[in-house]
């Protein structure tokens, strides 16, 4: 399906920012909510791509909507690395709007996904 390449084609990049992030924010002396927003972050594209050996067609939808919730997850470290001032603006406008267009990307995925099973 074409369009779950460009899902997993933008998760994996955003990964790798996020993985960039997490580096700059350890030299920075930023260690715990660098590690959670490691975590989310790098969690979205591996539900995406395991979502691809889905055993069903709700295990698929599952594993989406698992990717969709870590996307979540990350937007709130990001917004709370931006308000206790280890992200300045340009940085988080970046970040964040990588994040909030995957979020729009699942949203959309996992509505069509679910309006066709019905």
């Amino acid at each position: 399906m074409k369009e779950n390449n460009v899902v997993r084609d933008k998760s994996k990049q955003f990964a790798i920012r996020i993985v960039n992030l997490y580096k700059y924010l350890c030299q920075n002396d930023e260690r715990v909510m660098s590690k959670q927003l490691l975590r989310s972050g790098t969690s979205v594209g591996a539900n995406i791509a395991e979502s691809e050996c889905a055993a069903s067609k709700n295990d698929f939808l599952n594993k989406l909507y698992i990717a969709l919730k870590e996307c979540n997850e990350t937007l709130y470290w990001l917004e709370l690395l931006f308000e206790t001032n280890y992200l300045d603006e340009k940085q988080y406008d970046s970040i964040n709007k990588d994040c909030e267009e995957l979020k729009k990307l699942l949203v959309a995925v996992t509505k069509k996904i679910s309006l066709n099973q019905q």
